[in-house]
């Protein structure tokens, strides 16, 4: 019988408490996705390609410009990056670097408008024949695939006006981004609250068993 009853009666190691005391809860940290899976960072990434391209075939070496160029379109890529990674632990970080990479951009637009405009070259509006096709392109997947090869066959004013578009784009991402960053801490506020938060449910969940 004694025995019969031993083998009904789980072992201390088994028992939910103690399960509960091995594995405390860990929900503090979010879970974010790779920043590459980001269709933003996929597009800078693409900005950051054929602006070295287009430093390299149509500006002269030495024109300050080109590193300006590059360092610009590196930090749109990078903030994007290093925003994503630090946003398990600091949304403020998140919030600061992703805004870095958007301010970025902006500077790298000014860039392209200015060299167009320096040249007498058309900045592609609604109006321009091929304006409405470019845009397509732009947004599409295709481009992904086949934009390294492309950009070897575009002049400077095509290089520039597709840029223009990407960045565009991607600026407007970075702003829905930022919108959706804000409204989570404000409702889920940063790692600290949710440290704390995290603590005091496991504290209520122990002392109600």
């Amino acid at each position: 019988m004694n025995n019969q009853n031993n083998q009904n009666t789980p072992n201390n190691q088994n028992t939910p408490n103690s399960q509960n005391v091995l594995n405390p809860p860990t929900t503090f940290l979010p879970q974010h996705g790779h920043y590459r899976n980001l269709r933003v960072y996929q597009v800078t990434e693409i900005i950051y390609d054929i602006t070295y391209h287009f430093t390299q075939h149509y500006l002269e070496k030495g024109d300050r410009t080109v590193d300006q160029m590059i360092q610009a379109a590196r930090s749109g890529k990078q903030n994007i990056s290093e925003g994503n990674q630090a946003a398990a632990t600091s949304s403020e970080t998140e919030i600061k670097l992703t805004n870095v990479a958007k301010a970025s951009l902006e500077e790298l637009l000014n860039d392209y408008e200015d060299y167009l405009r320096v040249r007498n070259l058309p900045q592609w509006d609604a109006r321009h024949p091929r304006y409405e096709k470019m845009r397509q392109y732009a947004r599409s997947r295709q481009i992904q695939h086949d934009y390294a090869a492309n950009i070897q066959r575009m002049n400077d004013e095509e290089l520039a006006n597709l840029c223009i578009t990407l960045i565009h784009q991607a600026t407007y991402m970075l702003h829905k981004l930022l919108a959706t960053m804000q409204t989570r801490f404000v409702t889920e506020g940063g790692i600290k609250e949710r440290m704390y938060q995290t603590r005091l449910n496991y504290r209520n969940s122990k002392n109600n068993q």
